[in-house]
């Protein structure tokens, strides 16, 4: 019996602290990237931590021609498993379009927006947990 106890307290600790903990994803080489600067700020805003992290930053998309880009300036994040940046129609990612992994836990950094969503629906930049559908912060831009 106590052994079962043990087993299922450690299991409980296991899953409460897996998103924050494991891949160390800060990475020099993102800290200083940065958008053309022919592109067109169309859309910013600032993250707000989730509650399994804490994300602060700036986001903005711009447009040059064809392409749309987002930019995290000043970003910082918690660690954690799997974090992907979503653009999403809600703050907790349900409907989304992945826009890949997080390069790094901090610094600025650039992704590509893939075709040409419509920003009245898709208002938000998430950081999110993809391993344990953990939302580490989001940004609304406007």
């Amino acid at each position: 019996m106590r052994y079962l106890f043990s087993i299922s307290v450690i299991s409980i600790f296991f899953f409460i602290s897996s998103c924050k903990k494991k891949e160390n994803l800060t990475n020099s080489q993102f800290l200083n990237e940065t958008v053309d600067s022919t592109a067109v700020l169309k859309y910013s805003g600032q993250f707000s931590s989730g509650p399994y992290g804490t994300t602060t930053g700036t986001v903005e998309i711009f447009q040059q021609n064809e392409l749309l880009k987002v930019k995290l300036s000043g970003f910082n994040t918690s660690n954690g498993p799997a974090l992907h940046v979503y653009l999403s129609k809600e703050a907790m990612p349900i409907n989304y379009i992945d826009l890949g992994n997080l390069k790094s836990i901090n610094g600025n950094q650039v992704y590509s927006i893939p075709g040409m969503p419509d920003f009245n629906t898709y208002k938000y930049i998430s950081i999110h947990c993809v391993q344990y559908n953990h939302l580490f912060g989001s940004a609304l831009f406007n």
